[in-house]
């Protein structure tokens, strides 16, 4: 285990997997931007042979959102639907996945419009309702998937009494943590299996990269994981981990910066006329906010909320914001505004996992609250 994760978050984010560079000192681990590596002999390396299988500066990456996660392995992919596919890709023909009916809606797309194509069998349940995930389970259930909070209704699901249920009935729990990041919810410290994240959003942190990852402790599961890593092919480059990692180093005073603000944000929401209901897990009101008190140790910058004219006032506000810009994705240091319904969420339209066409989705960013909070004023109006 790497010496780091004996100190504590903020630590381990600048120093784990990032010791200064052995040839010349670097103090920022470098970019190694070369496709292959040379060989003494042949099978005889330094332990890199090419890099689509191992390139250092993707292990360090690696090896820090592990020690994040409190896992023993991490695995980097090009993007989180990368990462999802790769996981995907450890299943069989004929296995069946129990997943939350609050997914984001690229996972709901791989699962039905490609993994179904290949024999994988989904259900879609509240994973609010604990009894309701234990009921859909099946003999060939292999995998639990869970998103808590979720995307984009911030509903939480009990990590540690599903893992347990799904321990109990021989199929891992995996849990996308993306919302929360590993500052304010660590799942494998819950009794998850695997944290899958898209680490594009909170991990990078400045809109400037695309990637995923894979954190676990199983080692028989990373060896699967870790050859399906390299036979599919869907990593990152070296520059693509290096800006991850050097998003990472500054995690824990972001993450405290987007809650501070969300808090505020959520706050004047939930009072002003014009808003119908505020859904962020930080406010008393949120139908499950003691969970998250409990399994948390921050609620994140995401929100949700509707207004009293519907999806019309809705798609009035999001054009109106100055400093909330109207895009898609979440988690950079910038606000963001969205209706999941018409953006990211399109392809669970006319399912049972349709998104509420005046949801609004906002991604707090980390300037100054008093800004963010007479910007959404002006465009409420």
């Amino acid at each position: 285990m790497d010496q780091t994760q004996r100190y504590g978050f903020a630590t381990r984010a600048i120093h784990a997997g990032q010791a200064p560079d052995a040839l010349s000192g670097a103090v920022t681990v470098p970019v190694y931007q070369t496709s292959t590596f040379a060989q003494e002999e042949v099978g005889k390396h330094k332990g890199y042979e090419y890099a689509r299988t191992d390139n250092p500066t993707r292990t360090a990456l690696q090896e820090c959102l592990a020690a994040l996660e409190s896992g023993r392995h991490g695995l980097a992919f090009a993007s989180g639907l990368a990462a999802e596919t790769t996981m995907m890709l450890a299943l069989r023909s004929g296995d069946h996945v129990v997943c939350c009916d609050d997914v984001y809606g690229g996972t709901y797309r791989l699962f039905m419009q490609v993994m179904h194509k290949l024999g994988l069998e989904f259900d879609f349940v509240n994973a609010a309702d604990s009894a309701a995930v234990e009921a859909a389970f099946r003999p060939t259930t292999r995998l639990l998937w869970l998103e808590t909070p979720t995307n984009p209704l911030l509903k939480l699901a009990d990590i540690h009494t599903l893992s347990k249920l799904a321990r109990a009935r021989g199929a891992y729990t995996l849990v996308d943590n993306t919302f929360a990041s590993p500052y304010f919810q660590r799942p494998l410290e819950l009794g998850a299996d695997i944290v899958l994240h898209s680490t594009t959003k909170y991990l990078g942190g400045h809109s400037d990269v695309v990637g995923g990852a894979i954190m676990l402790n199983d080692d028989e599961l990373h060896a699967r994981l870790k050859f399906l890593q390299n036979a599919a092919g869907g990593v990152p480059g070296p520059w693509d981990s290096w800006l991850v990692l050097r998003g990472v180093k500054t995690l824990a005073v972001r993450m405290r910066q987007h809650e501070q603000n969300a808090l505020a944000v959520a706050s004047m929401l939930a009072e002003h006329r014009a808003v119908e209901r505020v859904i962020y897990p930080g406010l008393a009101s949120h139908p499950q906010h003691e969970l998250a008190r409990r399994q948390m140790c921050g609620f994140g910058g995401m929100i949700s909320f509707t207004l009293h004219g519907g999806e019309a006032a809705a798609r009035r506000l999001v054009t109106r914001t100055r400093l909330f810009t109207l895009a898609e994705s979440l988690g950079g240091v910038e606000s963001l505004i969205e209706l999941p319904a018409a953006m990211t969420h399109g392809s669970v339209q006319g399912t049972a996992l349709e998104v509420p066409p005046g949801l609004v989705r906002i991604s707090v960013g980390i300037e100054e609250s008093d800004d963010l909070l007479h910007d959404l004023e002006e465009a409420l109006g």
